[in-house]
């Protein structure tokens, strides 16, 4: 990735905010995070497009909506980009990130993501997702859109774990 970027910490009160979204289904707190991120990137070098960190489609039924979609769908309007769901995809169904270590998580996500093809690549997009704890989604997510043409890719985050 060229450049990370997080709003903020993950620290109180925003610990108990994403979950909140992620796990219990409070769209409130995630419409919140993102006004507050948008303030956070307003100054951050401007992408062609937000690429939101897709779910496997296992774990989106499961859940019933996409946290990092939530986020990105009104940050992209705040911030008049243009969203770009439909570039990246989740292939494989892995285990959740929050219980393997460092090494675990990049073998857990090694060729997990792929893009959808024909679609038209913008050079430079930012991924973005909800935490960052290690970085190892954010990287197999870039890699993937690098392999597929992209030239440059930014990741934002709502919070980075310290």
């Amino acid at each position: 990735m060229a450049a990370t970027h997080a709003a903020f910490v993950y620290a109180f009160p925003v610990d108990r905010l994403l979950p909140r979204l992620k796990f219990h289904q409070g769209l409130a707190a995630g419409r919140l995070m993102s006004q507050l991120a948008a303030e956070a990137f307003a100054a951050a070098p401007r992408p062609e497009a937000i690429v939101p960190i897709p779910l496997h489609r296992a774990r989106l039924r499961e859940r019933g909506y996409d946290q990092a979609l939530e986020l990105a769908r009104p940050l992209a309007r705040a911030l008049e980009l243009p969203l770009r769901d439909d570039l990246l995809r989740r292939r494989k169904a892995t285990a959740q990130q929050s219980r393997l270590d460092a090494t675990a998580r990049r073998r857990n996500l090694r060729r997990a993501f792929d893009v959808v093809p024909r679609q038209a690549m913008p050079a430079h997009v930012v991924l973005f997702d909800d935490v960052m704890t290690t970085g190892a989604t954010l990287h197999a997510a870039a890699s993937a859109l690098r392999r597929a043409g992209i030239e440059r890719v930014d990741a934002w985050v709502c919070a980075r774990v310290p």
